[in-house]
């Protein structure tokens, strides 16, 4: 296998530590987040960020399309998993544990370009199969649709314990609240089991999530 370029090896570590520093500052500060305060957690020069990104526009899209890549991917890898239950567990789980719902501050403050749009649609197509391949095995109960499923990644996903107790340096307190966390997510699994007595109100819009995302001119 070829080696990464230096200058695109280095690229995709500050994707990485950029991601992970606005997932943590847009938790804390919500649609208040500023790029010094991402740059700075992430250990990037802002001036660096500046020369890559031209607007915080253009950077909060870019973390965007590299967020739905991870959902993207833990849903691929959710599908190949022989077991759709466990399959489905697999993309929860790992959706929740990257801090999938922590852009939602975002939704409606930028312009969504073709790119998010593209991956929005695609990492929806691969849930909907999820869904779907859970329903047709019986493991999923009938009641809980993907919208239902997407909520509740991004409920949980959103700042947690782990950050809180990470931010004040208080590491012990922070596997602690790993170990919570974990049997949060195993609670939330257990009651989209199917068997279940039937689910309050009705069903979600689909559009619910996607609606939120449409951009207010002047915003």
């Amino acid at each position: 296998m070829a080696r990464k370029a230096p200058r695109h090896a280095e690229a995709e570590r500050n994707d990485r530590a950029l991601l992970e520093a606005a997932r943590k500052v847009l938790a804390r500060d919500g649609v208040h987040a500023s790029v010094a305060s991402i740059a700075a957690r992430a250990g990037v020069g802002i001036a660096s960020l500046y020369r890559r990104y031209r607007t915080k526009e253009e950077l909060f899209q870019h973390l965007c399309v590299l967020s739905l890549g991870r959902w993207i991917e833990a849903a691929e890898r959710g599908l190949e998993h022989d077991d759709p239950w466990e399959g489905l567990v697999h993309y929860v789980t790992a959706t929740i544990e990257f801090g999938g719902g922590a852009l939602g501050p975002l939704a409606g403050t930028i312009s969504v370009t073709d790119e998010m749009a593209e991956k929005f649609t695609r990492s929806d197509q691969l849930m909907q199969a999820l869904v779907a391949r859970a329903h047709e095995a019986g493991v999923l109960r009938a009641d809980a649709m993907a919208v239902d499923i997407s909520l509740l990644i991004e409920q949980l996903g959103r700042s947690s314990l782990v950050d809180q107790f990470e931010e004040r340096g208080a590491e012990g307190l922070a596997g602690e609240a790993a170990n919570a966390r974990d049997r949060t997510i195993a609670i939330a699994l257990d009651g989209l089991r199917a068997g279940h007595p039937p689910l309050p109100g009705r069903v979600p819009g689909a559009d619910l999530l996607a609606e939120r995302w449409e951009h207010a001119p002047g915003q």
